[in-house]
């Protein structure tokens, strides 16, 4: 006997949050914060030294709960010679170690940069698919790598948010987004289009470098006169 229509259980659809929705005077402050951004550097480029698609893949993923400094210390020597998928099956896993075990968590990653190294050979002859769907496959990439390597080589609009990011959008009230994925959704609404594609690169170095955690630089920031949380910190 089949269940009558009203006695089945209606299932929620998936649906992102409504698009934030700026007033003009909070739509000028925000264009006015990514014009002072694109004036002082106009071309931001990720910290991670990298030399092609599938180094660039590879860093990302290794510098997950890691600095890009020491990302970019255990990965110089190795991309030196190693800078294709064939070349990190040679090496194997206890060769790739031998070069990241500086980084945190370098077992775990190191089986997921070679699973996704063989998933390259074999299924895309040896080329990094640039495409979120087919990178958010490969072991060790979520949404947030496959964002950045999609940003930075100018191939999708996106925004990875890291603790940085989070911080920071939420100091100048571009979001109130409790998740990561929140965040990127209200940035990308609120980011004036031609600054979506570098807009990732300004949060995160400023972030990293002027907003940072516990004692934000304000007397240093060039965007402090339009900050809703300035007074929140000066004097401290």
């Amino acid at each position: 006997m089949k269940p009558s229509a009203a006695l089945k259980p209606k299932l929620k659809s998936a649906r992102k949050p409504p698009a934030r929705r700026l007033s003009p005077t909070e739509k000028a402050r925000v264009q006015a914060i990514f014009d002072r951004f694109a004036a002082t550097t106009a071309h931001p480029k990720t910290e991670l030294e990298y030399k092609n698609p599938y180094t660039l893949i590879t860093a990302v993923a290794l510098s997950a709960q890691a600095t890009d400094v020491s990302v970019n210390k255990a990965c110089r020597p190795l991309f030196a010679t190693v800078d294709t998928p064939q070349k990190m099956l040679a090496l194997g896993e206890d060769g790739l170690i031998q070069h990241i075990k500086s980084i945190g968590l370098y077992r775990t990653k190191a089986r997921n940069v070679m699973a996704t190294a063989r998933i390259l050979v074999e299924q895309y002859g040896g080329e990094v698919p640039l495409n979120r769907e087919a990178l958010q496959t490969l072991p060790g990439v979520g949404r947030k790598t496959a964002s950045v390597v999609l940003n930075e080589l100018v191939i999708e609009p996106a925004i990875a948010v890291d603790t940085h990011v989070f911080r920071v959008a939420h100091r100048l009230k571009l979001s109130k987004g409790k998740t990561p994925d929140q965040v990127e959704h209200d940035l990308m609404a609120v980011v004036p289009p031609p600054y979506l594609t570098r807009a990732h690169h300004w949060l995160i170095l400023h972030g990293r470098y002027v907003c940072v955690a516990r004692r934000p630089r304000c007397e240093t920031c060039l965007i402090a006169d339009l900050c809703p949380s300035r007074e929140l910190f000066v004097g401290q």
